[in-house]
Order: structure tokens, then C-alpha cells, then sequence
């Protein structure tokens, strides 16, 4: 009897669109209302009244120096607010562009958008451009960020950078490139929760991936993947902690974190199977998962292992 063929639904994917579930399931969702990361008319509030408890004793002291030094404080809190709203103006222009490019002819606008509307070397639009170029070209989006030097920026800017970066060599499998960038990450000072957990995640992934499994879990475990906060990042936290568990040779962890990833989306286990430096019980028991759960036709998991 000649062997029926593998049903279309069960057509493996190519590693390039499993890399792009991975980032899609960890974008935001544009109809979901995003909490600002910084209350500017808040903050704003804050400075002002500290300004007045300045001026009133720059006013009982009546002296000279002290109207020197508040006139000085006043100037300095109105570079620091002036520069502080026209970089909030700047990220809401990016992420409306941004909201606006899910598909392939909507990032193409979006790449037109930030080419003519930013300077050149604008550290915000440049994140915007690797974004954008991640979803098609993880290569290209790589390049763009390293045509900015990340040493001339300020510590939390520049980890933005130095974490997606990591994150795209971890993508291309280039473990020693990540942890070099990882090991540059100061958790501490990024005050969005949001960003430490991503940060924690991109270092944790790339620690186990060189020789630091220890280092990496107690990093990892943080954050738990299963907190509504970080339904963001989530897939990659179940990612990074796979590979910690294998570099541990903890097989039960690594059933976890995979069966975990298998139920947000089976074919997300194909970043296991057959890519560049992934730990031999890992790639087995995704390989295992993947065929009890007929996600995958055996015949080409065969090949694969050729």
C-alpha cells in the first residue's frame, strides 16, 4: 500500500518562522492598554514642589548664594524636564509606528517612517529599526544595532541595546557573542519590571549556554514565567530555563519548561531540533514531545537528524 502523505497542518515549519512565533508571542498586544512606564505629570508634580521648599528657603535666608544655588537647581530640573518630554514625545511617535506594522507592508512603511522622520543614530529609532528588522532578518537587525556604539550611550540605553543584541546572537546560535554581551548587564538599573525580566531571561539563556547552568537558574528563578506580568516574555522565560535544566542534565526540568512551551505553540520546539549548539537530552526530548503530540511527521524529523 503506498504511504499516504503527511497532512498539510502538519507541515514542519522552517527554522526562520519558528524564530518569528517566538518574538510574535512575546509582542505586545496592540489592542491591550500598555501601562506608561514613566508618569511624566506626576513626576512633574514631584519636582515642582520641591523647586517651591527651595525658592522659600533660598527666600528666608535672603542671601545671595542661596538665590545662586536655587536659580541653578531651577535651571538644571528645566534641561533635564525639557530633554525629558521631548524623549517621551519621541517614544510615543516610535510606538505608534511600530503598533502599525504587523504585516510585511506595514513594517515596510514603518522602516520608511523612521528612515525620514529620526536623525541619524537616534539610539530610540534605532531600536525601532531592529525591531522591524528582526521579524524577517535577525542578521540585518544585528548589523543595525551594532552601527550604534552602545559605550558612548547611558547605562540603561545601552543595555537595551547589549540585551537584543544578545538575544539575536542567542537566536543565531552564536552562544559566545551573547554571553559577552550578557555578562555587561546590570539588571539593577532598569527600573521597569518589564525590562529586568527580559534582561534576566537574554543573560540567564546565554550563562547556560556557556558553562554557568547555576548562575543561570537563580537568575531565572526570579521571575516566574506563570505571572500574568510577564505574559510578554514568557516563551522565552520557559526557553532560557530549558536550556538551564539541560546544561544541568535536570531532564525533569527540561520536560517541564518544553511541555510548557508545547502547549503555547508545538512547533516552538523545533528551536530545539536539528539548530546550532543545543545540548544533546534537550534536542532528544524535544524531539520526543514533538512526535507524541504528531505535531511534527516523523519522516522529516528523520531527516533532520541526518
Amino acid at each position: 500500500m503506498p504511504q499516504s502523505s503527511p497532512p498539510k497542518s502538519k507541515k514542519k515549519k522552517s527554522q526562520a518562522d519558528i524564530q518569528k512565533e517566538l518574538r510574535d508571542l512575546a509582542r505586545p498586544d496592540p489592542n491591550k492598554p500598555q501601562k506608561p512606564a514613566f508618569d511624566l505629570k506626576k513626576a512633574g508634580v514631584r519636582v515642582g514642589l520641591i523647586l517651591a521648599v527651595v525658592w522659600v528657603v533660598a527666600l528666608i535666608i535672603h542671601h545671595v548664594i542661596a538665590y545662586s544655588v536655587a536659580g541653578v537647581l531651577t535651571l538644571a530640573v528645566g534641561g533635564v524636564a525639557v530633554w525629558l518630554v521631548r524623549y517621551m514625545k519621541r517614544s510615543d511617535a516610535l510606538g505608534a509606528i511600530l503598533k502599525g506594522a504587523e504585516t510585511e507592508e506595514g513594517r515596510k512603511a514603518a522602516l520608511e517612517q523612521l528612515e525620514t522622520g529620526f536623525k541619524k543614530g537616534d539610539s530610540q529609532a534605532v531600536l525601532a529599526r531592529a525591531q522591524l528588522e528582526m521579524q524577517d532578518d535577525p542578521r540585518k537587525a544585528l548589523q543595525t544595532l551594532e552601527s550604534v556604539n552602545a559605550e558612548k550611550m547611558l547605562g540603561p540605553m545601552a543595555d537595551q541595546f547589549r540585551a537584543m543584541r544578545a538575544m539575536l546572537h542567542l537566536t543565531l546560535g552564536e552562544t559566545a557573542q551573547a554571553r559577552a554581551l550578557a555578562d555587561e548587564l546590570d539588571l539593577g538599573k532598569q527600573q521597569e519590571p518589564k525590562t529586568r525580566a527580559m534582561f534576566a531571561t537574554v543573560a540567564g539563556e546565554a550563562w547556560a549556554r556557556t558553562g554557568q547552568a547555576k548562575k543561570a537558574l537563580e537568575t531565572l528563578e526570579l521571575f516566574n514565567p506563570e505571572d500574568p506580568e510577564w505574559s510578554e516574555v514568557r516563551a522565552q522565560m520557559w526557553r532560557a530555563r530549558a536550556f538551564a535544566h539541560a546544561a544541568q542534565n535536570d531532564m525533569k526540568g527540561v520536560s517541564r519548561a518544553l511541555k510548557r512551551l508545547a502547549e503555547m505553540n508545538a512547533q516552538l520546539l523545533g528551536m530545539f531540533i536539528g539548530q546550532k549548539k543545543i545540548h544533546p537530552l534537550l534536542e532528544r526530548e524535544a524531539k520526543q514531545i514533538v512526535m507524541r503530540m504528531g505535531a511534527m511527521p516523523r519522516k522529516i524529523v528523520r531527516q533532520k537528524m541526518s
